[in-house]
């Protein structure tokens, strides 16, 4: 009786049926985080593609302006007085200056300074600033006391009418300059973004875990505080990325920022303005390529933001 129990419980394992695991199919959840959900809503948002697409020209024109354009403004012959103010046409695109220099191979090479300055300047803005604020914020007590009222006085100082008065006190002016001034002056809003948003996470429940654990003050405020708290660092950078742009080309309009022989947007404008009602078109190009391209940038921090801000969504 035993016997045949035992070959009727062992008949279906002769079963050479393949078994299907379930486990294999189920699909690995997603991990949710702000990073993340931020990318996932970038792709998906409209502004930041169009945005995305129009710096990403503008940095390809910056690194090699000869890609579109045959001339090149530094030849010995690329200016002739007889082309002087000559209007578009179909060989040359945005017609001749007062020089008798081709604006559109101007315009292409122009874009060179005004996008290093940009970015050099939000480079240096972000690292100073991140830094000092994540240290003031972290420590407090003296060091954040200290580290207040120093920014407080650059914050005093308004960014073009402090840029005018160094630039005019260094002289020849450059896109090295131009950044290192700009940035001189614009770190204290990323410090105190940056300090904000370290006081607002350095007593989170996280922070509390990592110590317990043992993590010494380093490792908690580099690899726990800092990807929590630059966030909004981020957001403002891209944002001010063409603000300090705009700011180049003013103080390049005045005189005092890129000086010749070398080409900028807002040097082009300057030379313009004073034959605009003889030749508009003269002004008009290196506006318009100066206008898109602090667009770009500011459509581009808009859409950051709001991907990295959840009371957006």
């Amino acid at each position: 009786m035993s016997d045949t129990i035992t070959k009727g419980a062992e008949a279906p394992s002769g079963d050479n049926t393949p078994k299907v695991s379930t486990e294999k199919k189920q699909k690995p959840e997603r991990v949710a985080s702000l990073w993340s959900d931020a990318l996932r809503d970038l792709r998906r948002n409209p502004i930041f593609i169009i945005g995305a697409v129009l710096v990403s020209c503008l940095v390809v024109i910056s690194i090699a302006p000869g890609l579109f354009t045959d001339g090149s403004p530094f030849d010995n012959n690329a200016c002739d007085l007889a082309d002087s103010l000559k209007r578009p046409s179909a060989e040359h695109w945005f017609g001749f200056d007062v020089q008798g220099c081709d604006v559109y191979t101007r315009t292409m090479w122009g874009a060179r300074n005004s996008i290093i300055v940009g970015i050099l300047t939000t480079a240096l803005v972000t690292v100073v600033g991140a830094l000092l604020g994540l240290w003031a914020g972290w420590k407090g007590g003296i060091v954040d006391s200290i580290l207040s009222r120093f920014t407080e006085i650059f914050f005093s100082i308004p960014l073009l009418l402090g840029g005018m008065l160094i630039m005019s006190m260094w002289g020849e002016g450059n896109a090295l300059s131009v950044s290192v001034v700009m940035a001189a002056l614009g770190w204290p809003q990323i410090f105190r973004i940056m300090r904000a948003s370290v006081l607002a996470n350095k007593h989170n429940d996280y922070v509390m875990a990592a110590r317990a654990l043992g993590a010494g003050s380093g490792r908690i405020t580099f690899r726990h505080i800092l990807p929590n708290a630059i966030a909004p660092v981020i957001v403002v950078s891209a944002i001010s990325l063409g603000v300090y742009i705009g700011a180049e080309a003013a103080l390049s309009y005045l005189g005092i920022g890129v000086q010749p022989p070398q080409i900028s947007w807002g040097l082009m404008i300057s030379d313009a303005s004073v034959r605009f009602l003889d030749a508009p078109h003269v002004l008009l190009f290196p506006s318009v390529a100066l206008s898109i391209t602090v667009l770009a940038f500011i459509m581009l921090g808009d859409a950051v933001r709001d991907a990295l801000d959840p009371k957006l969504r």
